[in-house]
């Protein structure tokens, strides 16, 4: 990528379509084919019907670019597929302040994710796991024999483990584990493949019983972290001090820390901007949305996936670290084009910088929300972005929606009654 450009784009969201369009062709030098994805969804309907069953058309998305952020030095402006308002104005916003102290600090483990067989009825259950470690270099060399497309990028299967289950509702239990390279795919499919491949193997070895052979979602050997700092006198407003600002957000996140009812809700907005970068590249968003929840609980009690501090000069510190499965080959990226222009778009080259740069999003926008909830309060911003989907939804039309949704907050009642009311008075008055 051009080091010359930056993704701290004065007033973006101030100018025209066609210039915002602009902008994100000279970035990401997409061509006419790019442009026209953007436009119309990116999916022919001849695609969407060989992608699932019982198709009957195709549902669109807006797709945007949260601006401003700095990861590991380098510019990037991140596509986002969310329905909304609020989310990627205040992600932006949040990069901004991040900026200011140098931007987001990231990395990533290696894509190592994990398959599960499930063991029942072994004759010899005490011993049995010992038994199947002690054949390990057989089941892996069987799995890595059968080749494909991960195994030829340097990946495949690593390691086996084994975890015991003795007296469950089911039975004595045995489930083994192999740990597999996935390299820039998620993997999902080249797991299950083969899970199923060493399954007979599995049985001829423990003498037992093999029911279920799937992925887990849980990907904590494939964890992204993301840190940042944001200066105490960027947070200052005309209410608070910025240290005010500081230490209402750190006891906000320790709320969220302590409490699981209010660590969905933390969560939620974490995933606000993760799960919009997801869909944005064609990955599988519930895979990630069940991993980070799972992760989340991993001590026994639902919690936080961020940790805000202040730091000994009184500046705002954040942290991520979740599970982040995400691929830039195969599954959906392979046949959608609006995924291939995203990707275009962020310019990564590996499938840990996605994942870096997806949880530096998530840190940026949960820390837009707990600011939000922090100081003014979470619907005094949302509730006025969102004063254009009510002028929509009242019936106005597209060329008079910005004008309605001005009327409804100059009025401060933005409400879809008073959107409609003003909609019937424009008819009358044309």
């Amino acid at each position: 990528m051009d080091e010359v450009k930056r993704s701290s784009i004065g007033r973006f969201y101030k100018k025209p379509l066609a210039e915002r369009q602009a902008i994100a062709q000279a970035w990401g030098q997409l061509n006419g084919d790019d442009l026209q994805a953007l436009s119309d969804s990116g999916l022919s309907l001849a695609q969407a019907d060989l992608m699932i069953e019982n198709v009957i058309g195709r549902y669109s998305l807006p797709i945007a670019l949260s601006t401003n952020f700095l990861i590991n030095g380098r510019d990037y402006l991140a596509p986002m597929v969310i329905e909304e308002p609020s989310v990627v104005a205040a992600c932006s916003y949040a990069a901004k302040l991040f900026r200011e102290a140098g931007g987001f600090t990231a990395s990533s483990d290696e894509s190592i994710m994990i398959g599960q067989i499930q063991l029942l009825d072994l004759p010899a259950f005490e011993s049995a796991g010992a038994l199947i470690l002690s054949r390990k270099e057989q089941i892996l060399r069987a799995v890595n024999e059968r080749g494909g497309s991960i195994a030829a990028r340097g990946g495949g299967a690593l390691d086996l483990e084994v975890r015991s289950f003795p007296g469950t509702l089911a039975g004595d239990m045995l489930v083994v584990h192999l740990l597999y390279d996935t390299r820039d795919a998620m993997g999902a499919n080249a797991i299950n493949s083969a899970l199923e491949a060493i399954a007979p193997l599995i049985e001829r070895i423990s003498g037992g019983r093999v029911n279920l052979r799937i992925l887990s979602n849980l990907s904590d050997r494939r964890l992204a972290r993301a840190s940042g700092s944001i200066p105490a006198q960027a947070l200052a407003s005309d209410r608070a001090t910025g240290e005010q600002v500081v230490d209402a957000i750190v006891e906000a996140a320790v709320f969220a820390e302590i409490d699981p009812y209010r660590a969905a809700t933390h969560n939620k907005g974490i995933m606000n901007g993760i799960d919009a970068v997801m869909l944005a590249t064609g990955n599988d968003w519930r895979a990630v949305e069940a991993g980070a929840h799972a992760y989340a609980a991993r001590d026994g009690q639902y919690r936080s996936l961020t940790r805000w501090r202040k730091d000994d000069a009184g500046n705002l510190q954040g942290a991520i670290e979740v599970p982040l499965a995400t691929g830039i080959v195969g599954g959906a990226t392979r046949v959608h084009q609006g995924a291939q222009v995203a990707l275009k778009l962020l310019g990564v080259e590996s499938v840990r910088e996605l994942a870096e740069v997806t949880a530096a999003v998530g840190l940026a926008q949960n820390f837009a929300a707990i600011r939000a909830l922090a100081t003014d309060g979470i619907q005094a911003g949302h509730m006025r972005l969102h004063a254009r989907q009510l002028a929509l939804a009242a019936g106005g039309s597209e060329a008079d929606a910005q004008l309605i949704a001005q009327q409804l907050i100059d009025e401060d009642c933005i409400r879809l009654e008073r959107a409609k009311e003003i909609v019937k008075e424009r008819k009358r008055e044309s």
